[in-house]
């Protein structure tokens, strides 16, 4: 993943008939902790400030791009050439075998999923939050993705994007119970750590979770093989990349793939 200062954005993941780009946060119009590149529309940013970014991201886009209003969820859309000029769709993920329409998910440490079947038959894009994730997002979009490629899991590739990172992730009980992970048990999960900071301020436990080792794992349980990606962590790149977790109040990337060709 390329991550330069100033870059509108990072292309990556060179995949036969596949485009995909993952916008980092410089390039745009937006001011304060939004700058500048902000492509999220519910954060509190000048919504004229948004259309420009989007506008620009789209500029670069091999395909009209659909954006999504998540939910932490694992509800999976089919899209068409349409569904770019409509409403957009409440799911957490989205799929299509149409060349020229972009499958986009918004993110700001969770962690996005691009997966393309063989020479591009279909491409996919999933919103995996720790919730969605323990849901099952991820798996009913590979599920999606081979039946509209025709394909099984193991010729899938999909790519991880950057996301909170496992120095920075700090999660209660709930997060571990979520993947099958007994808190109370003697712990040697390699995707969770206990961490001694919150549980110094009051008294309840913490563990640092590695959301890209999550992803990685549950989708080796599916089937795939060629996963790549996922080297940097929002948390601790404030000049490229925005995260919630850090700042609260910020913007939101974009990760896109599609079909190229017409």
């Amino acid at each position: 993943m390329r991550a330069e200062p100033g870059a509108a954005v990072a292309v990556d993941w060179p995949v036969a008939g596949v485009g995909a780009l993952m916008s980092t946060r410089a390039g745009g119009v937006s001011s304060g902790p939004w700058a500048t590149l902000n492509l999220g529309d519910a954060v509190g940013d000048d919504p004229a400030a948004v259309a420009e970014n989007r506008r620009r991201f789209a500029l670069r886009l091999g395909g009209r791009p659909v954006y999504l209003r998540q939910v932490h969820g694992t509800r999976v859309v089919e899209l068409g050439p349409g569904d770019a000029d409509g409403d957009p769709p409440e799911a957490d993920a989205a799929v299509t075998d149409r060349p020229g329409v972009a499958c986009v998910v918004q993110v700001a440490d969770c962690l996005p999923v691009l997966l393309a079947a063989p020479q591009g038959r279909a491409v996919g894009a999933a919103h995996a939050g720790w919730r969605g994730l323990a849901a099952g997002v991820v798996e009913r979009t590979l599920a999606r993705v081979c039946a509209l490629g025709c394909c099984a899991p193991g010729e899938v590739a999909v790519w991880l994007g950057p996301c909170i990172g496992p120095r920075r992730f700090e999660v209660g009980a709930e997060v571990l119970q979520a993947f099958g992970v007994d808190p109370a048990g003697d712990l040697t999960h390699p995707c969770f750590v206990a961490s001694g900071g919150a549980a110094a301020r009051d008294g309840r436990p913490r563990w640092l979770a590695d959301l890209a080792a999550l992803a990685h794992r549950r989708l080796a349980a599916a089937g795939v093989g060629q996963i790549a990606g996922a080297a940097l962590c929002t948390h601790e790149t404030p000049s490229a990349y925005f995260s919630f977790r850090r700042d609260r109040v910020t913007g939101r990337h974009a990760a896109a793939v599609w079909r190229l060709g017409g």
